[in-house]
């Protein structure tokens, strides 16, 4: 062996993440549409939803994308499936996986199950349940499997933009980024708006980009009126 070097030997989980990803990539033939979302209104919306609540009990950004993304899938069944062997299978439940970080011990993505029907104050609640339960090794089995979009966030970690692979069986995937103010230009005016950076990765044997264009264009609706349906949470 070269010096310097060493050998790694993977854990468990990490061979079985190893194994997905290549099984994505080689099976499922990729396609990216990325489009830059306005917060600025889901910000303030979510700002005012906070008011008053405890710090533990505040909603996040990501409980908020969360809530926008199953409204939006509602309305894009095709994205919201799974491959069963050589069949696609829509599914009327929409189970949104989160990729969550496990430090040295890997990424792991449960889903939070039947997020259709839930406000964003219980998509915030079952949020924290899922990942101080990954981090413990406490995920039941339909939140590993039943999976059927995924959400993976890194804009706490400061990352601009990037794709994600698709998690086997499911279709899509969507990563978003850092919320930063940028200029822009609206009605010939220069002026300010905070901007995320959203990556659609999709399986182009379920669907097309066109459709992924519609349902990034409908995620940003929803996030542009997230005060309206906030309020109802």
């Amino acid at each position: 062996m070269t010096e310097g070097r060493h050998p790694v030997t993977f854990d468990r989980m990490r061979q079985a993440i190893a194994r997905r990803m290549v099984q994505s990539k080689q099976s499922a033939p990729h396609f990216y549409v990325t489009r830059e979302l306005e917060m600025d209104a889901a910000l303030a919306a979510l700002a005012t939803f906070n008011e008053g609540r405890a710090k533990e009990e505040r909603a996040t950004v990501t409980a908020l994308l969360l809530k926008a993304v199953a409204r939006t899938l509602s309305a894009y069944p095709a994205f919201n499936a799974v491959w069963d062997g050589e069949t696609l299978l829509r599914v009327d439940a929409i189970n949104l996986g989160v990729a969550i970080d496990l430090g040295d011990a890997g990424l792991i993505a449960p889903a939070l199950l039947d997020c259709g029907a839930k406000s964003v104050e219980q998509l915030g609640s079952e949020l924290r349940d899922l990942v101080a339960r990954a981090k413990v090794g406490r995920l039941r089995s339909p939140e590993i499997a039943d999976g059927t979009f995924t959400l993976s966030n890194l804009g706490g970690l400061g990352v601009s933009s990037f794709t994600a692979i698709i998690t086997p069986p499911q279709v899509a995937i969507l990563a978003t980024g850092a919320t930063e103010e940028r200029a822009v230009v609206r009605d010939g005016q220069v002026v300010v708006r905070r901007i995320m950076s959203a990556t659609l990765s999709s399986d182009h044997r379920a669907v097309d980009g066109a459709g992924a264009a519609r349902l990034l264009g409908d995620l940003q609706a929803q996030l542009s009126g997230a005060a309206g349906w906030l309020a109802n949470a």
